[in-house]
């Protein structure tokens, strides 16, 4: 830059700040007295009348925020129902599934799910063996979807065995009731009425019977189950509750327990096997037992057969002769005789060697003609 535009620069500088600082406004101005005052700015209309509207905005805003805080509605989903409580007591009528309002901070709205939940008793979470002296697990109704999964039950049999139960359980809380089921339980209802019922009526029913007759019964087995949780929850107040399944899914068995049925089971099945060869053996002797009474029948039907037929043949025969013997007079007689004198006749005519012989008490002779016979005597004889 060039010297004379520094020195200018810098003398400008300063002669300015020696103005500035001699006590006075006129250095500012190089020439002394007041700085001209600058034009007022007028204030635009709307924020004038924004000004003025300022407390109603505010106003506005207030009532919307507590609105928003206090939300004086409710909105109930399908397979749920509200239960209204104004100043702490629930109403007996539930509030079915819709848009509803309350009076904010004097009415509150508990919504409750009705569909149908599950628990599951099952090994996968430990096992509760509060009857058999193990570590206790805490039921947890924590879950997706209603599905609770919780430790197996332990129940003892008959004989003190110690017997795990997975069960599968199915229910739902009842619109009707909810409030005053709510009322009288609180919102852990589950844990109060449905799980208590479940291991209480599992264990008194397990009791009853041995550990090895638990496998060949598992169908009565689940039937009572079914029936005592039925049962005793319909005898709690209000019937909260509507029980919709019961599976019973596996019965676990002790170790020694389990080895003893298999080898029952073994042992059956080989009696099984020999009693199925003992029967196989029967009915091939009963077998041939028919089949040699059948052959002996059949001959004897046979020879029955023929038999009748033999009788059937003599007594046509004996028949026929009757009848013939009814058509015989004497002058039949006599023509037979001529007839017969006549062939005995012809006979000796032809050989004169031939024998006669004459049937007994009979007119008619039978003639039997050999022309050798005395030839033959007379060839002996020589």
């Amino acid at each position: 830059m060039p010297a004379d535009l520094n020195d200018y620069f810098n003398k400008k500088g300063k002669g300015g700040n020696g103005d500035n600082s001699g006590g006075g406004n006129n250095g500012g101005n190089g020439g002394g007295g007041k700085p001209p005052r600058r034009p007022k700015r007028e204030t635009p209309q709307f924020l004038n009348e924004f000004g003025k509207k300022t407390g109603w905005i505010y106003a506005l805003m207030a009532l919307v925020a507590l609105f928003v805080v206090a939300k004086p509605f409710v909105v109930i989903n399908s397979g749920e129902v509200g239960i209204k409580a104004t100043t702490g007591e629930y109403k007996k009528d539930p509030l079915r599934p819709g848009f509803h309002f309350l009076v904010p901070f004097l009415q509150q709205v508990l919504v409750v799910d009705t569909k149908v939940r599950s628990i599951n008793y099952t090994r996968s979470q430990g096992h509760d063996m509060s009857g058999g002296g193990s570590k206790r697990s805490s039921f947890s109704m924590t879950g997706e979807g209603g599905v609770r999964n919780v430790p197996s039950i332990a129940a003892l049999d008959a004989r003190g065995l110690n017997i795990l139960i997975d069960i599968t359980v199915q229910y739902r809380l009842k619109p009707d009731t909810a409030p005053q089921t709510i009322a009288t339980y609180g919102t852990a209802w589950e844990e109060k009425i449905v799980n208590p019922i479940v291991r209480d009526v599992v264990r008194n029913i397990i009791g009853s019977y041995k550990a090895e007759e638990l496998p060949s019964r598992r169908s009565d087995i689940a039937a009572e189950i079914r029936l005592g949780i039925e049962k005793q929850i319909n005898e709690k107040t209000a019937n909260p509750v509507e029980l919709t399944n019961v599976n019973l899914r596996e019965i676990v068995l002790p170790e020694k327990i389990v080895e003893q049925i298999e080898r029952v089971q073994i042992a059956k099945q080989e009696g099984d096997r020999v009693q199925l060869e003992v029967e196989r053996a029967k009915q091939e002797a009963e077998k041939k037992a028919a089949l040699a009474q059948g052959d002996a029948d059949a001959k004897k039907i046979r020879a029955q057969g023929r038999a009748d037929a033999t009788k059937i043949e003599a007594d046509a025969n004996a028949y026929a002769n009757i009848e013939i013997s009814k058509s015989l007079t004497d002058d039949i007689l006599r023509l037979k005789q001529i007839e017969v004198q006549g062939q005995f006749n012809q006979a000796l005519s032809v050989n004169k060697n031939a024998q006669i012989f004459l049937t007994p008490g009979g007119s008619t002779p039978n003639i039997w003609v050999d022309s050798k016979s005395r030839q033959q005597k007379t060839a002996a004889q020589q």
